[in-house]
């Protein structure tokens, strides 16, 4: 992984223990949503960013990895799979740049979109699940 993407998984991993300490979350399920927020991204080690989810979950289902499913369905809006770590999962990786600042979801989506433009697929993407998460 190159060095932002690295620092942007551990900015996630940190953002999600946050967010499980404020569930109250035991200290087991807080290491698990640390290595989660690790882990999300790993994909991009084996494909380019179009299918990192698919690529990283496979590739942590081959290993045994219990959270592979958070991994595959992360950063997408669908109803195929749920769960609270998926959605910790969105929630920290919404608010997290790419440089591994926390800049909540607002930033997050301007910095997309100036990557990208307001009529790409991946920012229109992103506002949607940005927009679900809020209506939690």
């Amino acid at each position: 992984m190159d060095n932002d993407r690295l620092m942007h998984s551990i900015a996630v991993a940190r953002k999600m223990v946050s967010i499980g300490k404020s569930k109250g979350m035991s200290e087991i399920e807080l290491q698990e949503l640390f290595i989660l927020g690790l882990n999300h991204d790993i994909g991009y080690e084996f494909s380019g960013g179009d299918n990192h989810g698919i690529n990283g979950a496979k590739a942590l289902k081959s290993s045994g990895y219990k959270y592979y499913k958070e991994v595959y369905y992360h950063g997408i809006v669908q109803d195929e799979y749920n769960s609270v770590y998926l959605t910790i999962l969105n929630q920290a990786d919404m608010q997290i740049d790419k440089y591994g600042n926390d800049v909540g979801y607002d930033s997050r989506l301007e910095d997309i979109k100036s990557r990208y433009g307001s009529h790409s697929r991946i920012y229109n993407e992103c506002l949607e699940l940005v927009n679900k998460i809020r209506s939690l």
